[in-house]
């Protein structure tokens, strides 16, 4: 069985977010493995675990995402590929799926897998878009996974409940949480890690131009969320508590 995991690098979430004229600042910030993507690669390897085959993680960055892909090779995947995008200024989730939809065409695939959303963009929208640029089925916020031969039997989260689905391969899914535990990189995984070779591909080896991939959306603005303030108990009898609260909601809230 082919498996790629679709991978990207994210800030830590115990990050502090540090605005600099208009753009968030990564000077000195952690960044990790998108913790979505590691229920991705964690069944990846349950998959290969239980069918053969080989997991190949690949990310679209600059070269600092060795380290994310090191880490993902430690927890057991086979290959790393790294598509460098330093040249593109301008992308968004379309280009994303553009570029990655062209490196895998021409691969033998028989499961993607990807992270139900990423903690820093979180438009969810990745997945789904390199799914129809392969011509290939998805299915999304996956809980449940199992293979036989040509066919998948999904669980998926919808809104509090659950749906069953079969789908035949090749697919693609994107995982939720609850899918499964990801396994911490073990020391002799870590030390294989440091051996195994990365691939490296450029842009212009994937022949796409820069207009091809150019983002078809914009960022207008970037804030942080407005500062709470803090709440307030009201006390005393009920009649009062309601007087005060109508009170309180046209004076201060002034939404009456």
């Amino acid at each position: 069985m082919n498996i790629f995991v679709v991978m990207k690098r994210t800030f830590d979430t115990e990050e502090k977010i540090v605005f600099e004229d208009g753009k968030i600042n990564n000077d000195g910030a952690e960044f990790i493995v998108n913790p979505y993507d590691e229920y991705a690669i964690e069944e990846a390897l349950k998959l290969r675990e239980k069918h053969g085959g080989e997991v190949t993680i690949v990310t679209i960055g600059e070269e600092e995402a060795e380290k994310e892909l090191r880490t993902a090779l430690a927890m057991g995947a086979d290959k790393a590929v790294l598509i460098e995008n330093e040249d593109l200024d301008d992308w968004d989730a379309f280009s994303t799926a553009k570029i990655l939809s062209t490196y895998l065409k021409d691969k033998e695939v028989d499961i993607v897998l990807a992270g139900n959303v990423t903690v820093d963009g979180g438009s969810g929208q990745v997945g789904p878009r390199l799914a129809e640029e392969l011509g290939i089925s998805a299915v999304t916020t996956v809980t449940k996974l199992s293979v036989d031969n040509d066919k998948a039997t999904i669980e998926r989260d919808v809104e509090g409940d659950s749906e069953i689905l079969e789908v035949s391969l090749p697919l693609l899914i994107t995982c939720q949480q609850g899918l499964n535990e990801p396994r911490y990189p073990s020391l002799p995984g870590i030390m294989k890690a440091k051996r195994k070779p990365i691939e490296t591909v450029d842009m212009n080896d994937l022949h796409l131009e820069e207009d091809e991939v150019r983002a078809k959306t914009s960022i207008v603005e970037i804030f942080l969320p407005l500062v709470k303030k803090a709440g307030k108990i009201l006390e005393g009898e009920i009649s009062e508590q309601v007087k005060e609260l109508a009170s309180l909601l046209k004076t201060e809230a002034k939404v009456i």
